[in-house]
C-alpha cells in the first residue's frame, strides 16, 4: 500500500510540475504540457485502481495542490523578470493624413517589387507598384492613395 502511494504521489508532483513549466515558461504546446497531462491521467488512473476513496483523495489533493501552486507562482514577483512589459504607444498614420495627392510626383528609395519606399514630397512612405516591377532612383507619380497604400507608376508613360 505504501509502494502505491508513492507511485502516484511521485506521478501527480511530476504532472503538476510539467503542467506548471508549461504554463509559465514554456510557448506552445510542448513536451511538457502533454506529458504533464499524461502523468495525472496515468496517476489518477492508478489511484482509482487501488480503491475509489484513494482516487477520491488524490484527485481532490492534486488539483487543491496545482490550484495553490498556481496561484502562488501569479502573485509571485519572480516573473517580472522574464515578463514582457513593453507597451505600443505609436500609431500608424494614414497615408491620407500625410498631405500627399493624387499627381505628386517622387522618387523610389528602393525597389518597388511590388512594394518598396519611396519619397513624395519629401516625406519617406511605403509605395506600392501599380503594374510593374519599379527600380530604385526612378521618378514615380502618386496614382491613388488608399488608406495606407501610396499607388505609383512610373513617371515617363
Amino acid at each position: 500500500m505504501i509502494l502505491e502511494i508513492a507511485i502516484i504521489a511521485f506521478l501527480m508532483i511530476v504532472a503538476i510540475v510539467l503542467i506548471l513549466l508549461e504554463i509559465f515558461l514554456l510557448p506552445g504546446i510542448t513536451l511538457a504540457g502533454i506529458g504533464g497531462f499524461i502523468f495525472a491521467a496515468g496517476g489518477i488512473i492508478y489511484a482509482y485502481t487501488a480503491g475509489a476513496m484513494i482516487g477520491h483523495i488524490t484527485f481532490a489533493s492534486s488539483a487543491i495542490v496545482f490550484g495553490l501552486i498556481f496561484i502562488w507562482l501569479l502573485r509571485a514577483k519572480s516573473f517580472n523578470r522574464i515578463a514582457l512589459k513593453t507597451d505600443i504607444d505609436s500609431k500608424l498614420t494614414s497615408s491620407r493624413d500625410l498631405g500627399i495627392q493624387p499627381g505628386d510626383e517622387g522618387i523610389t528609395l528602393s525597389r518597388l517589387a511590388p512594394i518598396g519606399k519611396a519619397r513624395i514630397k519629401g516625406i519617406t512612405v511605403e509605395a506600392k507598384a501599380q503594374e510593374e516591377l519599379i527600380d530604385e532612383n526612378t521618378p514615380v507619380i502618386v496614382v491613388r492613395i488608399d488608406s495606407y497604400n501610396i499607388i505609383v507608376r512610373l513617371k515617363n508613360e
